[in-house]
């Protein structure tokens, strides 16, 4: 499970996750990846959930870039205690994507291979997400 080594603060508050993906959203290492259309957070389960399905049905070949890392704690109070009495403890680990971020790449191997290996990791993220090529992205930035 992804999870940083040590961190400056132990706890962090929610934050708010307006506007679009401004960093991160350009595929710039393989040739095809997924990209959130919706904002949200993605654990780290999930995100090695999706790794491993993609690894799974390509065998191990190709090679798949993660690009998003869980650098934020989310905190969760034991069931059945009072309200009051401080913030809880931190349980997980969270990713935050906003709509545009690329998450994952993929190069390497055959593109119907990519596409499936994609989309089956898609289905084990929260959000809604769409798979698209290095040059769809490149012709779409060029035309805004």
């Amino acid at each position: 499970m992804l999870m940083p080594k040590r961190v400056k603060r132990r706890k962090v508050q929610r934050g708010r996750m307006t506007g679009k993906a401004t960093r991160g959203n350009k595929i710039t290492y393989g040739e095809f990846g997924i990209v959130a259309t919706e904002p949200c957070w993605i654990t780290s389960n999930q995100i090695e959930a999706a790794r491993v399905a993609m690894t799974r049905y390509t065998k191990r070949g190709g090679k798949v870039w993660i690009k998003i890392f869980p650098d934020k704690p989310i905190t969760k109070k034991p069931a059945q205690t009072r309200m009051g009495s401080g913030k809880g403890n931190p349980e997980f680990w969270v990713a935050v994507v906003k709509p545009g971020k690329v998450m994952f790449e993929m190069g390497g191997i055959k593109e119907e291979t990519i596409k499936e290996a994609l989309r089956l990791a898609s289905h084990k993220l929260p959000c809604a997400t769409k798979i698209v090529a290095k040059a769809d992205l490149e012709n779409q930035v060029e035309g805004e």
